[in-house]
Parts: structure tokens; C-alpha cells; sequence
């Protein structure tokens, strides 16, 4: 049945299966979508099946299809690294790399990443993004190739590595009332209005979540999604934030701030470094995210990266 199946039909198969949109399959493929839908005619008469079916507004794979893009997942990553170059140039790169992070990594982080690429890859363009956790499982779709976010664990279908751990703490600025003791109570903890954080990974619900089982509640006076905005914020009314502890310690530099350790057991942070399972081979992207990870390392080794 194969034996006259060209590549080209093997390519357009594995990319139709893996954006189940003819559209978007077409802009991949750098064809017109009418050649798009001209062979998926002739995939479906070759494989005696509809592969992909209309549910609504969008295309479904049956059973056979699952399977196709299983074998064709593997088949098509050993044929690219087959004709990929044994040695990757960073110098020829002529490209876009989207970084996604919160705006504390983007501000404070990202500058040594994008020393660490423009110096060896002149010629890739960088482009930051906002990290939100409804992105999670949208990498693909946002064309996100790396973010760096706060996770408990690495989700199923998404390839990623660890890069640390802290704790969360309580914090305010110096002259708080609060400042000059040594552990806060829960009470003290909810006597004070809050600010919380909403860019990038979830920092602080655990708290509301630990409150409400003890049949309490804090009081968010402020919702900001970016770190100086709230701080800037924090400097002028007795308020309270909960944050990762490398993030209070390295921003205590810059702003009068101290931190205190919260009043009930939590879990530790995990930090990782995700992307979509698509660039586990691509020796692009191995390269990047080693450029990542290690500047990250430098820049964070107050948590042990």
C-alpha cells in the first residue's frame, strides 16, 4: 500500500495529525490549502479511512489516525535528525525563539539569556512573553517554544526539566507593624489586607486554600500581575504579600522590604523549564534551552539551580 506513497504525503499526513486544521496544516506545509485537502482526499483512499472526522467546529482523528500519528511521531523525528546537520551553527540560526515567564524572570533573568543568545546567535530574534497557567497545555498553538514557570509537577504530554525548588514567605515592607517580630499567627496574618500577584504561575491560592480549611479568610486589597507594581504599591500601606522566597531576597535589594516565614506547613515551589514534546530532538532548541537553563543557573543560584 506504501510502496508508491511519496515522503511529501507522509509529511502532510503527520502535520494535518497533529494540527487537525487543514488551514493551519497548509501554513506549516508552506501550500495552499486546497493542495492540503487535495491529498488528505488521497491519504484517506490509501489508508481506507476518514482519518480526520468534523465534530463541530473542529477535526477529531479516529482510532486508526491515533495510531498513524504514534508511528509517525517517531518516524518523522528520526527522518529529521536524520537529514539535520551533525553540527549545529548558533551563528546561522535566522529565526524567532518566544520565551514565556513572569514578568519578575523577564525583568530580572531574561537579560543574561538574551546576552547569552544574541552573543552566539546574532541572528535569532527573541520575543518575551507573559506567562499565564492556561498556557500550559496551548504551547503548540501560542508557538511558545520555552517557559519558565512554577509547577508541582511536570503535567502529562508536556517535556520539561526542573531547575529548583524554595519555599513561599510572608512579606512587608520595613516599617510595618509586623516587621520587628520574628513569626507572624495566622490571626496577624489575616489582620492585614493582601496583594496578590497574577502574572505568570499561581504563587499564592495555597494560602486561601489552607485559611478556608480552618474556617478563615484573608482580605486582597489588590490584584497586579507585575512584582514592582505591587511592591511599589507595598510601600505605602501595611499590607502583606506571600511570594517565592528567592524572589523576596533578591528583590530586598532593591526595595525596603523584609520577609517572615508563614505561620502553617507548605510545600516546597518547583520551578521548571517547559516546551512542547514536538522539540525534545530538534538540536535548535536542545541548544536554547541549554542557554536558558544555564543562565538561569547564574541567576538564580540563591535557590540552588
Amino acid at each position: 500500500m506504501l510502496r508508491n506513497t511519496n515522503l511529501n504525503l507522509l509529511r502532510t499526513l503527520h502535520v494535518l495529525l497533529q494540527e487537525a486544521h487543514v488551514s493551519k496544516a497548509a501554513q506549516r506545509l508552506h501550500i495552499t490549502q486546497s493542495a492540503v485537502s487535495r491529498q488528505l482526499a488521497q491519504l484517506r483512499d490509501i489508508w481506507q479511512d476518514e482519518l480526520l472526522v468534523r465534530n463541530g467546529n473542529v477535526l477529531v482523528m479516529t482510532p486508526k489516525a491515533e495510531m498513524l500519528k504514534a508511528k509517525l511521531d517517531t518516524l518523522m523525528d528520526d527522518f529529521d535528525l536524520l537529514l539535520a546537520e551533525t553540527v549545529f551553527d548558533p551563528e546561522n540560526w535566522f529565526g524567532e525563539l518566544v520565551l514565556s515567564s513572569s514578568d519578575y524572570v523577564a525583568q530580572y533573568v531574561m537579560p543574561d539569556v538574551c546576552k547569552r543568545l544574541s552573543t552566539q546567535a546574532p541572528n535569532l530574534t527573541v520575543s518575551l512573553r507573559l506567562w499565564e497557567p492556561e498556557y500550559i497545555h496551548r504551547l503548540h498553538e501560542l508557538n511558545i517554544d520555552i517557559a519558565s514557570t512554577m509547577l508541582p509537577q511536570k503535567p502529562d504530554g508536556i517535556s520539561g526539566i526542573r531547575i529548583g525548588a524554595d519555599h513561599s514567605v510572608l512579606v512587608m515592607h520595613q516599617s510595618h507593624p509586623l516587621a520587628s517580630k520574628k513569626h507572624v499567627t495566622v490571626n496577624e496574618l489575616i489582620a492585614y489586607p493582601h496583594i496578590k500577584i497574577t502574572g505568570g504561575a499561581d504563587k499564592d491560592t495555597f494560602v486561601d486554600d489552607i485559611l478556608r480549611q480552618q474556617g478563615l479568610q484573608r482580605r486582597v486589597h489588590l490584584r497586579v500581575p507585575f512584582f514592582n507594581a505591587a511592591l511599589s504599591h507595598l510601600q505605602v500601606f501595611d499590607g502583606l504579600m506571600v511570594m517565592p522566597e528567592h524572589i523576596a531576597e533578591s528583590l530586598g535589594d532593591s526595595w525596603n522590604i523584609v520577609y517572615k516565614p508563614l505561620p502553617f506547613d507548605v510545600d516546597e515551589n518547583q520551578y521548571w523549564l517547559i516546551w512542547h514534546p514536538k522539540y525534545d530532538n530538534d538540536i535548535r532548541h536542545k541548544w536554547a534551552r541549554e542557554q536558558v537553563k544555564d543562565a538561569i543557573a547564574h541567576c538564580e543560584s540563591s535557590i540552588q539551580l
